[in-house]
């Protein structure tokens, strides 16, 4: 069986030619993970916050095996999800994928956490955004479906 392959990229401060999945005092849109992203501009733009700007460029191979959980848009669905990881909770899936919460994004579910903010005011504001993709990574299962290929850097 063939499986495709496709480039990730992942901003950072460093080369990451081994990635892996760290616990951090503040827990992301995913919860803990290694995160990429298949649009490299978004990459850069991550790594630009940093003095040195490394942007690492990974193989992904093969995750249709994997247990995967894929948000094509941002939906209610998605919303509960990144809510319930924010506030600390964990999930089973070796690998998320989908759109990411930016900061602004960040307090617009502060603001809909808060009751002064309603679904659909939510969703009216989220149509707004470009587009942003995230992939994580929470198993170490996961981690060996991507090869690192290359950083360079910005």
């Amino acid at each position: 069986m063939h499986t495709k392959s496709k480039l990730i990229y992942h901003g950072s401060y460093m080369e990451i030619e081994f990635p892996e999945i760290r616990k951090h005092r503040f827990t992301k849109d995913f919860s803990w993970g290694f995160y990429c992203t298949e649009i490299q501009e978004q990459a850069e733009k991550w790594s630009s916050k940093f003095n040195t700007s490394i942007v690492n460029v990974f193989e992904l191979k093969g995750i249709e095996i994997l247990n995967v959980k894929r948000f094509e848009e941002y939906t209610d669905e998605w919303l509960e999800f990144v809510v319930n990881c924010r506030s600390g909770k964990t999930h089973e899936y070796d690998v998320v994928i989908g759109p990411m919460a930016d900061d602004t994004i960040y307090d617009y579910i502060e603001a809909y956490l808060q009751g002064q903010m309603n679904k659909q005011k939510f969703f009216e504001l989220m149509k707004f955004k470009y587009p942003t993709h995230q992939m994580s990574f929470h198993t170490i299962k996961a981690l060996d479906h991507i090869n690192f290929i290359e950083s360079y850097q910005i």
